[in-house]
């Protein structure tokens, strides 16, 4: 619902421009003012809403995409009331982030919305999310990984999480599949041989469920601080399993060492 500077630009008269824009599309009407000045654009959207309200038509508001955003909102504030748009909102954009996000409420700058997309679709701090697959069974038998900082859990696993009186999450633990542990399994089936075991929730289903979720999480979590890592419990199973498949693999390589002939010292 908003416009492209270009539009500005495309016209001699910047309030002229607000007005063209307004009554080809009336409905929601959100004017950027920053083209040029943007206190200026500010009295520029008045003007050309007074105009405008002639013909009954309002605008909805107006957009920030420049400069120090708190400063120009307040000065922005003041002048659309002064011209009697005390309902117009001011709508922010231009690489907003969650740490501006979070100031811009504790100062209680006088922005009504925000556009959030750069900082969204590639998170500026944590631009990439490391990911890689790891063998942790094969043929029915657990297989471990033990790289020198990349050791993995073999087998296959369940992690059970428990909450507190009040719905936070207050422990993990992962274990091996079919050891129960106290709390909620987490891990489901989604396919088996191809085929989804269950019908695909609605957007609205999943929607919900992510914001639950993350209701659940302890307050350092929701934080924009950093928080202490919140690690999983691995159950004495688990370290059962993975001590058996690292006995195993050095009982094999001693095993195929001295088939070859090497010896272990």
């Amino acid at each position: 619902g908003t416009m492209a500077h270009s539009f500005v630009e495309a016209h001699d008269n910047e309030a002229l421009a607000f007005e063209h824009f307004a009554r080809a599309r009336p409905q929601g009407v959100v004017l950027l003012i920053d083209t040029y000045d943007t206190e200026r654009g500010a009295e520029n959207a008045v003007l050309a809403a007074k105009r405008l309200m002639n013909d009954g038509m309002a605008i909805r508001g107006v957009r920030l995409d420049s400069g120090d955003l708190a400063d120009h909102a307040r000065r922005v504030r003041a002048i659309l009331d002064a011209g009697g748009l005390t309902e117009a909102i001011i709508f922010a954009s231009g690489r907003i982030d969650e740490d501006q996000l979070a100031a811009f409420i504790r100062d209680r700058v006088p922005i009504d919305g925000f556009g959030v997309g750069t900082r969204m679709n590639t998170s500026s701090d944590a631009p990439y999310l490391d990911c890689a697959y790891k063998l942790v069974e094969y043929a029915g038998q657990a297989r471990r990984k033990r790289s020198a900082g990349k050791a993995t859990w073999p087998g296959r696993k369940q992690v059970f999480r428990r909450y507190d009186a009040h719905g936070t999450i207050t422990a993990d633990t992962m274990t091996v599949q079919g050891d129960v542990q106290p709390g909620e399994p987490l891990l489901q089936p989604v396919m088996r041989g191809g085929v989804a075991v269950r019908p695909l929730p609605s957007l609205h289903v999943v929607r919900e469920y992510a914001r639950s979720q993350l209701a659940t999480l302890p307050a350092p979590l929701r934080a924009l601080d950093a928080a202490p890592p919140f690690e999983p419990a691995i159950a004495p199973a688990l370290h059962d399993l993975a001590r058996q498949s690292t006995e195993r693999e050095q009982s094999m390589r001693s095993a195929d060492r001295a088939r070859w002939g090497f010896n272990e010292e």
